[in-house]
């Protein structure tokens, strides 16, 4: 099998074999579209393994001598598919008129007859047939069309890699071409047949006319880079030769060549000019690329260079350019590069970072774009970033996040109120500006959820005069005080206008539970009163603009009613250590708990769409209780507990933020035990010249696959030999395994067969299919396997979504007496190669878990008696981050409840949330719960269920 030349393979529907003898007369007696048709069965019954001995001559005959351009092409690919030896290995003799037609036909003076006619050359791999061709092949090297001639040098090149006896002075010939061609594409070949063949003549050439490099076309300048880049890494003593042509090919008209020689120019020289010259040719490319895959490649390079700690320092100066990329639309690309940038940038250019992203900030607004409001986002965690990092900066940045609290974009929004939050608490001494553009910023806000936040910063942190400031935001913020006398008189006032004259709307009692009070009379159609009460009326009048605060609480979010009161009340306590004059500490005391009253007066009323529930009336009396009574406990509790607990929620997520880091840092060893160590004064001049070593490099890509790959990857469950999947029995007369390797977006099955009985197998053909979201690209070749004799076979299968998939299949064999079939066990595609841990903020959670559709149960079955080992065992199988925090998870308390993420490679979201008790008091009882899924296609839910129910029943079995 690996003496036979890979074919041109043509796809055709299952044909029915033709006779023989009806070909061979379509061929002598038919007219030239018949001749085509006819032909073109022929080529594909012969791809389909037929075999016609007996057409060649006819074809010879009848169909060689005519002129027609489409039998022309057919013909090349018939001489390249036919067998063109006996049995014994002897060249047929029809061969030889066949290789005289040929030599007609490079002597064409039709040029794509000829141009076409050498690339079939190329194909060929019998010298015999070659040999009477050179002198026409060479003669072909001074034609006057540039398609016969490069096609020429690529015959030649190709004669010569194989047979070089056919063309002993092939460098030599090329070289002297090469020195009188033209036109590009020539030049190309040569050049690249001089690169393999003879590099000694290809870098004279080179070196002759290194100074006209940037006037040659791009796909010359491609095979220079290739030349450079072998010939540098080959012989270091020859870098300070090329390195400035690679640098005049940084500014070179074509990308492709840019991107080419900025990642050679690294590998040759970790000079900072150079890392700078390469950063900066990968920046404009990204910035002048439309294409957002090319972006996201080269900004992925960028990625890499920072990682190296050599380059870092250097690039930490190219942060101002790498902020040009911020101008491309995509979302992907902004995000990268900002990470980018905040990785890269220092104390000294944090400043002009920051007014480049105040102006990307001003850009946002008055700009609705799908992907507007998750750029506004990036941006304030961006900025956040840089305050915490660099507190210097904080007090430029909180004027401009403050304006996103009016913002109609609540994600962007929340996020300012987190990082306020954490400022607030980290810089005291930005307190007052802080609070003094919060209070700006209130009247403007508009989303219920964000005036909460707001409310609760205020309240912990305002001092002195500005509680007084706050009170009044509040009160406008809700308006007339009491509300429901409020409410009322707007309702009575709305009647007035109504009629066209004034009504005196009775004001309430102040019970609000009887309706004659302020009943008002309305005259009816025929003339009679009708009598209505106000509050019946009141969800059906008309919308009006109302401040607000008083609007969520019309609207039925009394929650804001709860967190406003404790708000309340932690500023009057704070107000009595700052007042010393009782009346003024007592009046403010009474008109914040009328503003309490109020809200739960207003919640019974019956004006808001829904009535206030019970838990936010409990945190109303408790707050009134509080300031009433003033024990010592709940006093405390107001003011020193909550910001205690903030402090201590930040803390631990910053120990997190420290654990993850570490554990990077952990994880990327710098130096390996068996490293060899290289000592600076027993190495040659010539070592640790280049930015890498070649011979390290090409020794671990040798021992582990790749150069990222770490010994310990070798020795881990999921090398080689543990993705071996036997598909048939040892008895069985045909054994068969199969290496399932998985990569993004397809699998490779590398399946080995073995002949175990004493005959020859004739066509033995893997056949193949598949259930789920693959598709199998192409069908395997049929084999002959010699008794005992076995063969490797490769089948490719493209991913498309991440589901379990299903490959089965049988193996089909002819012997001399009949076709024999063995089927073959199946192949299950697990869906964890397709799947990454990865994490996502709480607010992100609940918003996926929010949209998603789809939802998988799956009850928890297991012999684990304790939780936390059931949580290890979960995340282990599935792959899975847990995103609650280990703190939050630590102890015994008889239930756990636990959110997990993941991701998968097509960037599909999976969450998670796990529910599980078991009884304190019994320590041998079982963990008992649920794992309930969610997904946004059905597939990634049930295949994610049936993983987790598959590891269960192992667990069980295991015990």
């Amino acid at each position: 099998m690996s003496q036979v030349p890979c074919y041109t393979i043509i796809n055709s529907p299952d044909l029915e074999v033709p006779n023989e003898m009806q070909l061979k007369q379509d061929l002598e007696k038919g007219d030239t579209n018949q001749k085509i048709e006819t032909l073109k069965k022929v080529i594909k019954l012969l791809l389909n393994g037929e075999r016609y001995p007996g057409l060649i001559m006819t074809i010879i005959r009848f169909v060689l001598p005519v002129q027609n351009h489409t039998i022309k092409k057919l013909l090349l690919i018939f001489w390249e598919i036919v067998p063109k030896t006996s049995s014994d290995g002897k060249l047929l003799q029809e061969m030889i008129l066949v290789c005289d037609a040929y030599r007609k036909d490079l002597q064409h003076p039709n040029e794509f007859l000829r141009g076409s006619t050498l690339r079939f050359l190329c194909k060929l791999k019998e010298p015999e047939l070659l040999e009477p061709l050179m002198p026409a092949i060479r003669a072909c090297l001074d034609h006057r069309h540039s398609y016969v001639r490069r096609n020429a040098v690529l015959a030649i090149f190709t004669i010569y890699k194989n047979f070089d006896w056919l063309v002993p002075d092939g460098p030599e010939l090329i070289a002297n071409f090469l020195d009188t061609q033209q036109d590009m594409s020539c030049k190309r070949n040569a050049f690249l047949m001089l690169l393999h063949a003879d590099q000694e003549r290809a870098l004279n050439y080179l070196a002759s006319c290194i100074d006209q490099v940037n006037s040659f076309g791009d796909i010359l300048q491609l095979v220079i880079v290739e030349l450079i880049y072998k010939v540098c890494h080959a012989n270091p003593a020859e870098r300070s030769r090329f390195i400035r042509c690679i640098y005049n090919l940084l500014n070179s008209s074509s990308n492709a060549v840019r991107y080419e020689s900025a990642g050679t120019l690294i590998t040759l020289s970790l000079a900072p000019t150079a890392i700078k010259a390469a950063a900066s040719c990968y920046i404009e490319l990204i910035v002048k690329e439309s294409d957002n895959n090319v972006k996201l490649i080269v900004l992925d390079r960028l990625i890499a260079m920072k990682e190296n700690e050599n380059m870092e320092k250097v690039m930490q100066d190219l942060v101002m350019d790498v902020l040009r990329v911020l101008a491309a639309p995509d979302i992907e690309v902004r995000r990268k590069t900002l990470a980018l940038a905040m990785d890269l940038v220092y104390s000294r250019n944090i400043g002009e970072m920051v007014l480049v992203l105040k102006k990307e900030v001003a850009k946002t607004h008055n700009v609705e774009h799908e992907d507007t409001g998750k750029y506004r986002q990036l941006l304030v965690r961006t900025l956040h970033t840089c305050s915490i990092k660099f507190p210097d900066v904080a007090a430029n940045v909180i004027p401009v996040l403050v304006h996103f609290l009016s913002d109609t974009n609540e994600l962007a929004a929340a996020d300012v109120l987190i990082f306020i939050r954490e400022a607030i608490q980290k810089f005291p001494a930005l307190r007052a500006l802080i609070i003094e553009h919060l209070i700006e910023a209130f009247p403007q806000i508009k989303s219920s959820k964000i005036h909460r936040a707001a409310v609760w910063i205020l309240g912990e942190y305002v001092e002195g005069q500005q509680i007084l400031e706050v009170i009044q935001a509040i009160q406008q913020a809700l308006g007339e005080i009491p509300m429901v006398e409020a409410e009322q008189k707007r309702l009575a006032g709305d009647q007035t206008d109504e009629q066209g004259q004034k009504v005196d709307g009775g004001a309430g009692n102040g019970s609000g539970t009887t309706s004659d009070s302020n009943a008002t009379n309305k005259v009816t159609s025929d003339g009679t009163y009708a009598t209505q009460s106000a509050y019946s009326l009141a969800p059906v009048t008309k919308k009006e603009k109302r401040p607000p605060l008083r609007q969520y609480l019309m609207d039925g979010d009394f929650f804001i009613g709860a967190a406003l009161s404790a708000t309340l009340t932690k500023l009057a306590l704070r107000y009595s250590d700052v007042q010393t004059d009782p009346r003024a500490q007592n009046r403010l005391t009474t008109q914040v708990m009328l503003i309490m009253s109020s809200i739960l007066h207003l919640g019974k009323s019956g004006f808001p769409s829904k009535p206030i529930t019970n838990d936010d009336v409990d945190r109303i009396f408790i707050c009134l209780r509080t300031l009433s009574v003033r024990t010592p406990e709940a006093v405390s509790v107001f003011r020193l507990y909550c910001r205690e607990a903030l402090g201590k929620m930040l803390d631990a997520q910053q120990e997190e933020d420290q654990r993850v880091l570490k554990e990077k840092q952990r994880a990327a060893a710098k130096v390996q035990p068996d490293d060899p160590v290289a000592f600076a004064q027993l190495s040659n001049s010539r070592d640790n010249q280049l930015g890498e070593n070649v011979f390290e490099s090409s020794l671990n890509q040798a021992l582990a696959g790749s150069k990222t790959a770490q010994l310990s990857d070798i020795a881990s469950p999921n090398n080689k030999l543990n993705k071996v999947t036997q598909l048939t029995g040892f008895s069985d007369p045909v054994y068969a395994e199969a290496y399932v390797n998985v990569n993004q977006y397809d699998i490779v099955l590398d399946v080995l067969i073995v002949n175990q009985t004493n005959d020859t197998l004739q066509n033995c053909t893997l056949e193949l299919a598949t259930l789920g979201d693959l598709k199998l690209v192409e069908r395997p070749h049929p084999v002959v396997l010699a008794p005992h004799d076995f063969c490797n076979i490769k089948a490719n299968v493209k991913v498309s979504s991440t589901e379990n998939g299903i490959i089965f299949g049988n193996i089909v064999y002819d012997t001399a007496l009949n076709t024999n079939v063995v089927v073959l066990n199946t192949i299950h595609i697990d869906i964890m190669d397709y799947i990454i841990p990865a994490s996502c903020t709480d607010t992100e959670f609940r918003q996926m878990w929010q949209d998603f559709e789809w939802e998988n149960k799956v009850t928890v079955n297991t012999t684990f008696t304790d939780l936390h080992e059931y949580l290890r065992h979960l995340l282990k199988s599935t792959n899975m981050k847990c995103l609650t925090p280990e703190k939050a998870l630590s102890g015994q308390c008889g239930f756990m409840a636990a959110n997990m993420y993941a991701k998968s490679i097509f960037g599909e979201n999976a969450l998670a949330n796990l529910s599980i008790e078991k009884p304190v008091d019994d320590p041998d009882s079982k963990v008992t719960g649920h794992i309930r899924i969610r997904a946004k296609s059905q597939g990634m839910a049930l295949s994610l269920g049936d993983k987790i129910s598959s590891s269960q029943k192992q667990s069980v079995q295991a015990a």
